[in-house]
């Protein structure tokens, strides 16, 4: 997969994560760190095909699109026909969570917890992450019961939120019987 990036008037297509850092730490607004490589490097490896928005500043993001596209004038003609073929390739992905394969899971979760302050009684959410391995039928299975233990869990703010299976902060492995 290549990547199409955009930042306001700029636009370019590369064909991996370091022509896209090189890219993005050319432009004069974007001081590329260490969230944004992984941010990167985690889309680019994930199965997911919609459009990732990476922040750049309080109100600035970027975005990047995977494609099967060679050049950026290849991704601009082929237009909503390329994201047909995105979007059945993502249907291709979302049945696999649905496949029936009994057996261990690995999971790991990013989610939004709620702290609350004790100075202040005020509440902030707090990247939390979460691994387990889970016995399920299917990744389905498999994330519903993640979702299902962390929201029973007493020391979980039930406003916590929770990504959905098919966000980049949900990871999954079969292990096997």
């Amino acid at each position: 997969m290549n990547l199409y990036i955009r930042y306001f008037d700029e636009e370019v297509l590369v064909y991996s994560v370091e022509e896209a850092l090189n890219f993005l730490s050319s432009l004069e607004d974007v001081e590329v760190d260490e969230e944004m490589v992984s941010e990167l490097e985690k889309f680019m490896s994930s199965t997911a095909m919609y459009p990732k928005h990476i922040k750049v500043h309080a109100r600035s993001f970027f975005i990047v699109i995977k494609t099967t596209a060679n050049t950026l004038e290849e991704f601009k003609a082929k237009g909503a026909g390329q994201i047909k073929m995105e979007k059945a390739a993502q249907k291709e992905a979302i049945a696999q969570y649905s496949k029936s394969q009994p057996g261990w899971y690995s999971a790991s979760i990013l989610f939004k917890r709620v702290i609350t302050l004790p100075e202040t009684q005020k509440c902030h959410y707090v990247d939390t992450p979460f691994a387990c391995k889970v016995k399920a039928e299917s990744a389905q299975d498999c994330y519903e019961k993640v979702i299902s233990h962390l929201r029973s869990r007493g020391d979980i703010d039930t406003r916590s939120q929770f990504p959905s299976i098919k966000s980049a902060n949900f990871e999954w492995n079969y292990l096997g019987e």
